[in-house]
């Protein structure tokens, strides 16, 4: 798959059949546009391109009301790799991408610029200044611009729509198994292992520290996870831990959110390894307790009620 970030200049040499979206999540709605995407091109004998954006356009227009992010641009990217499109053009959302008329939108960005022969997209989506575009207006202009535009429908799953809001709200009611169904995976961050204050490994539970990128994250509390890229011989290999998602009000007043990991009978540096976690199941909220010696205790209380909830999934920590 190829990346390209996208400035309005260059044109393209190829047709490609085209979807347009935030894709946050890549959940089984997004993967049902791929795959409809991916046979459609086959069928043309074109090439299959995404068209996404980075920030969010709420993000950059209403950063206090804007969702919080399921992925960051580069889990995003991994995720749609995995659907093997040809191309993803990753525009940069700014006042100029704003203020394009749908019309400029269509003549220029999908006509000139993608040289788009198939469109689809979803059945509520809008462009253009002020989101007057529809999907009425692509079908009127879209012989004149030489591509055939296709309406894909709402993926419904138990009579609920499959949506990033819906995905969103499950999570943070802490129900991380109607996330995984909405999204057909577990829910996960990923992350590079950066340094901390080092406080777990004084209080017998040295963490993985995960850099995350946004400061408002879907979830929050402490949760059984797994772990994928601790070994560099074996990216895929899962490891088994506690994260703890939050603020972490004991230690710090007014902080920002941070992921730390506690792998079981794990002593190895992985720091500066990218790591993806995995989160299966929460066991509490985040809470502030009167010294770390409390706090101490319940992490213990946390460890074994998550190698209880494992041992129920009958999977053989020792084995791991």
């Amino acid at each position: 798959m190829q990346i390209w970030r996208s400035k309005f200049s260059t044109h393209a040499k190829t047709p490609v059949a085209l979807t347009i979206g935030n894709f946050d999540g890549v959940h089984l709605g997004h993967q049902a546009i791929l795959t409809r995407l991916r046979e459609a091109a086959n069928k043309l004998g074109i090439a299959a391109c995404v068209m996404t954006f980075e920030p969010h356009p709420r993000e950059f227009l209403a950063p206090d009301q804007a969702p919080t992010r399921l992925t960051s641009l580069r889990e995003k990217l991994k995720l749609l790799a995995k659907s093997e499109v040809d191309y993803v053009r990753v525009y940069r959302f700014n006042y100029n991408f704003a203020k394009i008329s749908p019309e400029t939108f269509i003549t220029h960005i999908l006509n000139k610029e993608l040289s788009v022969r198939w469109l689809l997209v979803g059945d509520d989506f809008r462009f253009g200044a002020r989101r007057a575009g529809d999907f009425a207006m692509l079908q009127a202009l879209s012989t004149q611009n030489g591509f055939e535009v296709v309406e894909m429908p709402s993926i419904i799953d138990n009579d609920k729509r499959v949506s990033s809001t819906s995905i969103r709200q499950a999570l943070d009611s802490g129900d991380l198994q109607a996330a995984k169904q909405l999204l057909g995976r577990s829910y996960s961050i990923s992350g590079r292992v950066v340094h901390g204050n080092k406080l777990g490994k004084k209080i017998g539970f040295p963490t993985a520290n995960i850099h995350i990128k946004h400061n408002r994250l879907p979830l929050s509390g402490i949760f059984v996870v797994t772990v994928n890229g601790v070994s560099k011989s074996s990216p895929s290999k899962l490891y088994y831990g506690v994260a703890s998602l939050g603020v972490r009000p004991t230690v710090q007043k007014n902080g920002k959110p941070v992921l730390e990991v506690y792998l079981f009978d794990f002593n190895q540096d992985i720091y500066g390894l990218h790591l993806q976690i995995n989160f299966l199941h929460k066991l509490r909220d985040e809470e502030k307790y009167i010294d770390l010696d409390t706090l101490t205790r319940q992490i213990e209380k946390d460890v074994a009620q998550a190698k209880d909830y494992l041992n129920k999934l009958s999977i053989n920590l020792e084995a791991s």
